[in-house]
């Protein structure tokens, strides 16, 4: 998938433009507008990864944040 098309469809779930190499901001959407709490792993990627079958926007996040 395209980076802009994955950053677009991240806006329309979280219903705000966020920044998903933004670890605060990710944080914050996930826990105050989806309700999820990631695992505490040593990164944030790491986390997402734990977490990628809980709502297709933590995919999406990992997806954005992982590609070049």
């Amino acid at each position: 998938m395209n980076k802009d098309f994955i950053l677009q469809r991240i806006c329309i779930f979280s219903e705000k433009e966020i920044d998903p190499n933004s670890d605060e901001q990710v944080i914050n959407i996930l826990k105050d507008k989806f309700n999820i709490y990631l695992p505490q792993r040593q990164t944030l990627n790491e986390s997402l990864t734990a977490s990628c079958s809980v709502h297709e926007i933590v995919y999406l996040l990992l997806q954005y944040r992982s590609s070049s």
